[in-house]
């Protein structure tokens, strides 16, 4: 089993610490540049594209595990189907949000009150960027797809190349043509087509396109589609409460001002690096524990989900040792600016703690996605957000001043990580099952 979740697991790694590289490399790059206002709109700008793109992040999990129980079921007409009707749902989503373009910007920059500055290159950042949707939303529902294959290679490789291409233009649009924040905005919207052509040689050349006799019929299938439609849901639900907690945090950073907005930005950089690198073992919960679902194998269910538990941690863990011991190194690495240094310095702890708090939730995410126990899920962010994350902060803010945030977002991942735990023997396991595990 180990065997199995780290061939998973390690190429999900890889491509997912290549997404924070990538707005490391941006927030550095930006952040030596001559003003701190181009920091702030990167920041500003990556929270709206987080709002519109992981608003769909559905297109990547929900598919996930309803392909992984159609593979371990052997029914391989249904993991065909589930992509065409993931398709149709990225394909439409993209073009609404095209069409409201103007209004998604104006109503951004009315929630998060920044500086003149921040707004002007926010703006421009986003004006190039939104044309990058279609591909975006396209690369989640092939990658999705690819997951619940049990093929985690293809995303490896279609992540790393958008992400590397990424980088190269932005550096060749920053440094060598003199641009700021269109220059990043304009090297992701090239990358993402790239990345996307790739995504359908790969698909082409493994399993063979689509069946040409699949028709409206079965993608529309009532019973399917009901059980598509509420498995993306809940994970819709959860996704916009894990948004509004970053977009939250991010408007707050902004109203006290260019510097907390900029260390804050550092700092959360630091925490997607050591999140997408737990997630590599919470994707591969996904592929394993939709996979014996599907194909009813209770004992190898419940030693995928101790088994990612175990190295999930364990990473998480290594995280926080490496924070703690480089920590300050690392932010000299984001930026020389020495008031921004000292600012992100006087938080660093909770970044420090981070790494090995937040592990425990995100490889509950991967089984209770795989198992589409999804309703569970979602209760869990919502209490979280609603009864934890808002009224921490607002209770703790008049006394503990911008730490507030960092306290608000830590009880946020804690909850989330009870809840869950708290649940699972209902949620995904059975007497069986628990049986199972305690054999392993």
């Amino acid at each position: 089993m180990n065997r199995r979740i780290l061939r998973l697991a390690i190429p999900n790694i890889i491509s997912n610490l290549s997404v924070p590289l990538l707005g490391a490399i941006d927030t550095a790059v930006v952040g030596h540049l001559d003003h701190v206002y181009y920091l702030g709109a990167i920041a500003v700008g990556s929270i709206i594209f987080d709002f519109i793109f992981w608003g769909f992040g559905f297109l990547r999990m929900g598919t996930t595990g309803l392909v992984a129980q159609a593979y371990g079921a052997r029914n391989k007409r249904e993991t065909r189907v589930i992509l065409m009707r993931v398709l149709a749902v990225a394909w439409t989503g993209s073009l609404l949000i095209l069409l409201l373009q103007y209004p998604l910007i104006k109503l951004s920059l009315i929630v998060v009150n920044a500086s003149p500055e921040v707004e002007e290159y926010t703006t421009l950042y986003y004006q190039i960027r939104i044309f990058a949707t279609p591909a975006t939303l396209t690369l989640f529902s092939i990658n999705g797809w690819f997951l619940g294959m049990q093929n985690s290679k293809y995303p490896m490789m279609i992540t790393i190349l958008l992400n590397i291409l990424n980088i190269i233009f932005n550096l060749i649009f920053v440094l060598g043509f003199d641009m700021n924040v269109d220059g990043v905005a304009w090297g992701s919207l090239i990358a993402s087509y790239i990345a996307l052509v790739l995504a359908v040689i790969l698909y082409k050349r493994k399993y063979g396109g689509v069946k040409l006799e699949m028709d409206l019929k079965e993608i529309l299938d009532p019973v399917e589609l009901k059980k598509f439609v509420t498995v993306n849901r809940d994970i819709l639900i959860r996704t916009l409460c894990l948004i509004f907690s970053y977009a939250f945090f991010t408007a707050k950073s902004a109203e006290m001002g260019d510097t907390i907005l900029a260390a804050n930005t550092i700092l959360l950089q630091l925490w997607y690096i050591s999140s997408y690198g737990v997630d590599g073992f919470a994707f591969a919960a996904e592929s394993l524990v939709g996979r014996y679902k599907g194909a009813r194998d209770q004992e190898k269910l419940g030693q995928a989900v101790k088994y990612t538990m175990f190295w999930g941690i364990g990473l998480g863990a290594l995280g926080t040792l490496v924070y703690s011991i480089f920590g300050e190194q690392i932010m000299y690495v984001f930026t020389n600016k020495t008031l921004v240094i000292e600012m992100g310095l006087g938080v660093l702890v909770w970044t420090i703690l981070a790494p090995l708090i937040n592990s425990v939730c995100f490889i509950w995410d991967g089984v209770y996605i795989g198992a589409t126990a999804t309703p569970a899920m979602r209760n869990s962010m919502l209490i979280a957000t609603v009864l934890f994350f808002i009224p921490v902060y607002f209770i703790s803010q008049p006394i503990v001043g911008v730490h507030a945030l960092w306290l608000s977002m830590t009880a946020f991942m804690v909850v989330r990580g009870l809840t869950l735990s708290l649940w699972a023997p209902r949620q995904i396991f059975n007497k069986s099952l628990l049986q199972a595990i305690r054999k392993t």
